[in-house]
């Protein structure tokens, strides 16, 4: 076994191991470990305490902020109230100040009251209750022994605890689901009881006992859900379905939210009345002791369960499924199915063949994937995010973000600005309110690493304020003089040149200081001075005590004014050429430190005819890129890469040298890692816990990569394919591996699609 010990968060405690009910798909009682008949009726005071012991040593040895603690059985009310008190009491006392403590039961309600209600609202516990469904389904397996119908006492028990004093307490309606039973009819009667939450459950079942298939079809419990999925999103998701949202949360890249379903390491241990230590409960329907670890809460602590080889088996992600389920393209949603589900003695044959034990795909394989492609195929419009497809929407959510940092730093700096940053907070909101030249400056590429860089100074306690409150006052006056607005804006120089980030940089003195007004540090701009700048009738004036300085015409420089060069000629698009910004040197490479003029020219002159050849060459990428991009930063590497680095979107990082040929393709690539990489900052195009195991081979590499380098590698490539068609295959080649990665989210999906047409017609 390899990887880190993971620690239990959740813990079973079986307080009571028999039951007022005989259901007929029940596991403790009706599959094949019988272990329940060797065990006593009620835990015991010394396995509680030593419970509630063992669980503070783990989470005091794990610094774990919250564990939580289901109450089980059998039927764990028939525990009686004395004894739950004494369990509740417990657990409440060894975790006081060193867990928060998230307590739970799940039961049938049968014994439901408001004796054991009062008890819970005392100690935070909070009720599921097993229910199948309206009265037929229900009453399909959920009888007394009798024979006599369940539904009528669950429905009271359900009533009685969505009442106002105790609905908080309410955890929400476990159902398992029959295949033969109507899903609808379910649905609708546990929906109607206005559940905070409805779990659906897969029955237990192994390769040695399949689960029943009233129609034969090998997809019925998939096809069952589906059409409860589909009622569900009718109603506009009326509340959580975990099941469905699990499959969401995992094809959109996140985490699973239930143990049956994803990658994630369990984390769940059992304790038994007789204080005995198990693995998952599910595990009694594979084989008698499959569940058993050989510990007990007297003699072991929970960290040597956590090392079981069972345990540790369920915590290696893709490396513990089968190889089948390791290939598979929805493995990340289904997990390879709960761990149960996948035994077989070895005595099988055909579909069910495999090795004996749990190395095989899950009983429920079909159900499994055609579960998830249904879901993704109903949900996969609604859920793909719009700046994949719309490049009009990645600005925004671009720009989005960028404002979520500087309110983030606004939040951060809780009064550290002084009163300089407060004076340029609110003008600011002045100037918004009267033009959009804030957000032009705000969708400047190097205000993103200005803001990340100040909040990082402020969360590390580095000196940044000063500095930080100059740069937004900076912004403030560029915006001001692009809105021709009257608002005088008083921002800090740094020794004698003040810098306006997008326009240029003007000498307040005679000397021959820095060119532009750089950081010391992050958003520290070491010794500085106050000037006030001004909108006039002809061009910006800016005043520093005695000295005056009367901008015209911003666009031509004077002795002491350097403005931001333009490209804008012979047909290229209007983009700065930025090599002023102090905030530009973040492209892994160094940057110039400022052109001359002839060097200028000449570069300038060499980046046009680069973009006419990509003009003439990929017409579509062309226009798309003089649309989103803004700035290019001339490079000192002598390689002709450009570089996409951390700015925001909108700047690349271009060599100075080299000729047109060179830069086009230059230009082309660097723009697509930039567009790329702009997309996976506001969406989601694959998963971010990728698995080792989960690495696929590149045309382009050796050796395999992970799934996030060979997307970004291939859609390199499909973009350098319509410029040069040597690109075409190793493009080609990248986008079949990827069809077949079960990594990427439904917007990767998405963006794979929109990367075929591309290749396609390049």
């Amino acid at each position: 076994m390899t990887g880190p010990l993971v620690p239990f968060r959740e813990i079973v405690l079986k307080v009571h191991s028999r039951c007022d009910l005989a259901c007929d798909h029940c596991y403790i009682y009706e599959h094949a470990d019988q272990s329940w008949r060797t065990r006593p009726k009620v835990i015991s005071e010394e396995a509680i305490s030593w419970t509630a012991l063992r669980l503070a040593e783990h989470a005091k040895t794990h610094a774990l902020p919250s564990v939580s603690v289901i109450l089980h059985g059998g039927e764990p009310l028939l525990a009686g109230p004395a004894r739950l008190r004494q369990v509740c009491a417990e657990l409440t006392a060894a975790l006081d100040g060193i867990a928060a403590l998230d307590l739970r039961i799940h039961t049938n309600g049968l014994q439901l009251s408001p004796r054991y209600l009062d008890l819970f609202d005392e100690f935070g516990v909070r009720v599921g209750i097993s229910l199948d469904g309206d009265r037929t389904a229900n009453d399909r397996h959920r009888r007394y022994a009798d024979g006599r119908s369940s539904h009528p006492q669950v429905l009271k028990a359900v009533a009685l605890l969505r009442e106002e004093r105790y609905r908080h307490l309410d955890l929400g309606l476990l159902c398992t689901i029959d295949a033969a039973n109507d899903p609808l009819a379910v649905y609708d009667a546990l929906a109607a009881l206005d559940p905070p939450r409805i779990d659906f459950l897969l029955p237990h079942a192994t390769w040695d006992e399949p689960p029943p298939r009233p129609d034969g079809s090998p997809t019925a419990y998939a096809d069952w859900l589906l059409t409860v999925f589909d009622r569900w999103e009718e109603q506009g998701r009326p509340m959580p379905v975990r099941l469905f949202e699990s499959v969401l949360s995992t094809l959109g890249g996140g985490p699973s939210l239930t143990e049956s379903l994803g990658l994630a390491p369990t984390d769940l241990v059992v304790v038994e009345t007789d204080g005995t230590l198990e693995q998952v409960d599910s595990l009694k329907s594979a084989y008698d002791g499959a569940a058993a670890t050989g510990f007990d809460v007297f003699s072991h602590t929970f960290d040597e369960v956590a090392a079981h080889p069972g345990v540790r088996t369920r915590q290696l992600g893709l490396a513990g499924v089968s190889e089948t389920c390791r290939q598979c393209p929805v493995v990340r949603s289904c997990g390879g199915g709960l761990y149960t589900h996948r035994y077989g003695s070895g005595a099988a044959s055909g579909p069910a063949a495999g090795p004996a034990g749990f190395d095989r795909t899950s009983v429920y394989c079909a159900d499994l994937e055609a579960l998830i492609r249904g879901i993704e195929s109903r949900t996969a419009a609604a859920t793909t995010s719009p700046a994949v497809t719309d490049t009009g929407e990645l600005l925004a959510a671009q720009l989005d973000l960028t404002r979520s940092l500087l309110a983030e730093l606004h939040s951060e700096l809780a009064g550290r600005g002084g009163a300089s940053w407060q004076e340029a907070w609110e003008l600011a909101g002045v100037v918004e309110r009267h033009s959009d030249g804030l957000d032009e400056l705000l969708a400047h590429p190097y205000t993103r690493p200005w803001l990340v860089d100040s909040v990082a100074a402020l969360r590390e306690e580095r000196p940044g304020a000063p500095g930080t409150a100059r740069r937004l006052a900076a912004y403030v006056a560029a915006a001001v003089i692009r809105g021709g607005l009257d608002v005088p804006v008083r921002v800090g120089h740094r020794d004698g040149a003040l810098h306006l980030p997008t326009l240029g940089v003007l000498r307040l003195d005679d000397g021959a200081g820095p060119d532009g007004a750089g950081p010391d540090g992050a958003g520290s701009y070491g010794a500085y001075g106050d000037a006030e700048v001004r909108v006039v009738e002809k061009g910006f004036l800016v005043r520093a005590g005695a000295v005056e300085r009367l901008v015209v015409r911003p666009g031509e420089a004077t002795p002491y004014w350097r403005p931001v060069r333009r490209l804008g000629r012979d047909g290229a698009p209007d983009l700065a050429l930025d090599d002023l910004d102090p905030y530009r040197d973040r492209f892994g490479a160094p940057v110039h430190p400022g052109l001359g003029d002839a060097e200028a020219a000449g570069w300038s002159a060499r980046l046009a005819a680069a973009w006419g050849l990509l003009r003439d060459a990929v017409p579509d990428q062309a226009a798309e890129a003089a649309g989103t991009l803004s700035t290019l930063t001339p490079l000192l590497s002598a390689d002709t890469g450009a570089v996409s680095g951390p700015p925001g979107y909108g700047a690349l990082g271009v060599p100075v040298h080299g000729d047109a040929g060179e830069l086009a393709l230059a230009l082309l690539r660097g723009f697509r890692a930039a567009k790329l990489r702009a997309l996976t900052e506001v969406t989601d195009l694959y998963a971010l816990d990728t698995a080792p195991g989960q690495s696929r081979r590149a045309p382009w590499r050796d050796t395999p990569v992970p799934v996030s380098e060979l997307l970004a590698g291939a859609y390199e490539r499909v973009g350098l394919a319509a410029y040069d068609t040597a690109y075409r295959d190793h493009a080609r080649r990248a986008l079949d591996t990827l069809e077949d990665t079960a990594e990427l989210t439904v917007s990767g999906k998405s963006l794979l699609a929109a990367l075929w047409k591309e290749v396609d017609h390049a």
